[in-house]
């Protein structure tokens, strides 16, 4: 029996994704070729490694087993290429950075061209989604996450805590009246996050403001919710480096009412030292360390911001 790594290459990605659409765009060819590959394999290691359903591929038990030797494998071949071949020193490739939305979309999008115009062969790929990104899966590079990961071969530094604040329209205040305590929060709409579909603890707000409420208007998307409440459809906690210094928003109970995250800077701990990984990482660090003063902000600053 023999097989090449390229056989492993294809497995992993139908591995990671479950579909061989997904896997052939991963790899750069049809879906018809990474199913003879997979047949291949099967063919020569005498065992099913799929399951195949309408739904997609999932691992057989056998599957799960080479998985394992398969990702060892992956992962010496990328210490190789990182330490023998010169990786550590190219700044070209691929880099793909997981973030959730607002992150990802306000302030890192803005800024990360930079990094381009220095290293024209390097090319970013931002997934803005609210999500959780499997760095095992390879769904990407480097992930910003709201929770310092606890299991995996991951590494991971604090980036930045940030707050967060409630705040509605000018036009909604001065037509539902102010809102003079928590308790008042229980007679107004509520924005925030399909509860069912949070990917995260940390983006479950509203038990910490009141008890019972629960939002009578909600999205996953930040962006859905920061619109909403730019146009009067109620109060709703944002991060303040997204809505504080828009003039049609204004903070509620700031001084009463503030919450606090932290945004995490990920990577596989394989990866970790290849030259690209570590000079992106390096520039989000940076670009986070000279806009401390936007995530960080006192009752006081979202106040005077709001005048």
């Amino acid at each position: 029996m023999a097989f090449d790594w390229d056989d492993l290459r294809y497995f992993l990605s139908v591995a990671r994704t479950g579909r061989l659409t997904a896997a052939a765009r991963r790899m750069g060819t049809d879906h018809a070729t990474v199913s003879r590959r997979i047949t291949a394999l099967e063919g020569k290691l005498g065992t099913e490694l799929f399951q195949r359903s309408p739904k997609g591929y999932s691992l057989t038990d056998a599957g799960e087993r080479l998985l394992i030797k398969a990702e060892t494998i992956e992962s010496s071949a990328a210490n190789i290429e990182n330490e023998i071949a010169g990786e550590k020193f190219s700044l070209g490739g691929v880099v793909r950075i997981g973030a959730p939305d607002g992150f990802g979309s306000l302030f890192l999008a803005p800024r990360i061209g930079e990094l381009t115009h220095r290293n024209p062969q390097l090319e970013l790929q931002i997934v803005a989604m609210p999500r959780v990104f499997s760095l095992t899966k390879r769904e990407a590079d480097i992930a910003i996450g709201l929770e310092r990961p606890d299991k995996g071969r991951l590494y991971s530094r604090k980036l930045t805590d940030y707050t967060l604040h409630v705040y509605g329209s000018r036009r909604y205040l001065e037509e539902n009246g102010p809102v003079t305590s928590r308790q008042d929060f229980a007679r107004h709409p509520l924005i925030g996050y399909i509860p069912e579909l949070i990917f995260t603890p940390e983006l479950d707000y509203l038990g910490q403001i009141g008890d019972g409420l629960a939002p009578r208007l909600s999205s996953t998307n930040l962006f859905a919710q920061f619109h909403a409440t730019r146009a009067g459809a109620g109060l709703c906690i944002l991060p303040d480096f997204m809505a504080a210094g828009d003039t049609n928003l204004v903070p509620v109970l700031p001084g009463e009412v503030a919450l606090v995250r932290t945004f995490w800077i990920i990577a596989h701990l394989d990866a970790r030292d290849s030259a690209r990984i570590q000079a992106v990482m390096s520039f989000i660090a940076d670009e986070v360390a000279a806009a401390k003063s936007i995530f960080m902000r006192s009752a006081d600053q979202v106040d005077q911001l709001a005048d």
